[in-house]
């Protein structure tokens, strides 16, 4: 929690607009999730765990959402064909890597702390 402002997160929530041309698209979905998440606690805070629950059940949400518009011949012609138990295995490779190794710093997302 801020001692300044009484919000809770971490400050990289609010990075730059000007580093936003340098992410990838990926990096921008996880710029994207990363704020909305920060700015929701921070709207109506949640203990961390159930906040993280919500973002859990969200996320297959979503999978289920995803995968529907790739069904049937009407579906997304992209070539993923939807496989909930080989794609949840994925996903929690993805979440397993995420708390075991988190990402090195990335300068261009750091916030400024001062000037020199």
């Amino acid at each position: 929690m801020s001692e300044r402002d009484g919000r809770i997160g971490p400050a990289a929530a609010s990075t730059a607009a000007s580093c936003a041309e340098v992410l990838s698209p990926e990096g921008h979905l996880d710029e994207a999730l990363r704020r909305a998440f920060w700015q929701s606690l921070n709207r109506a805070p949640l203990p961390a765990m159930t906040a993280l629950e919500v973002a859990a059940r969200v996320v297959g949400a979503l999978y289920r959402q995803v995968a529907r518009a790739h069904e049937g011949a009407d579906g997304c012609r992209c070539g993923w064909e939807p496989d909930p138990d080989c794609d949840l295995i994925v996903l929690e490779a993805n979440l397993a890597a995420a708390l075991l190794h988190p990402p090195e710093p990335d300068l261009a997302r750091m916030v400024t702390l001062g000037h020199a």
